[in-house]
């Protein structure tokens, strides 16, 4: 997958849609930038990988961080991963959230994970991708 494509993101337990409009940071360049300069949908989200941590400078508005534990197979559509931390309402600007042993960090729009009740041990599973 390239950064220039969106795909869904299901929780496998229910089928809730955690994101229908998930965009990829998996180069260098894509993961510093992250959120900077942009926004987030109300149902789309940001996928980093690798990343156990991230950073909120520059980003004006709090977000909800739910980092992965994916196996190693590639980011493709199918591909799944076990919830390994929540965190809620990142603030904005000075916010920080680290796990050790993930893989992955997916980026929210606050409150986002907690209407789902996404919680550690969930997983996830991506789903088809279209060309954003």
């Amino acid at each position: 997958m390239t950064a220039s494509e969106t795909c869904t993101l299901q929780r496998e337990e229910d089928g809730a849609v955690v994101a229908d409009a998930l965009r990829l940071a998996n180069t260098f360049s894509t993961r510093l930038r992250g959120l900077i300069g942009r926004r987030l949908e109300p149902r789309g989200g940001l996928w980093l990988e690798p990343c156990s941590s991230i950073h909120m400078m520059f980003v004006p508005y709090a977000i909800d961080v739910v980092f992965v534990r994916r196996a190693g197979e590639p980011l493709r559509p199918g591909a799944e991963g076990e919830v390994l931390k929540v965190c809620s309402h990142v603030r904005p600007w000075i916010g920080l959230a680290w796990c050790s042993g993930a893989t992955s960090a997916l980026e929210l729009r606050a409150g986002r994970a907690d209407e789902l009740g996404l919680r550690a041990g969930d997983r996830l599973r991506l789903g088809p991708r279209s060309a954003a």
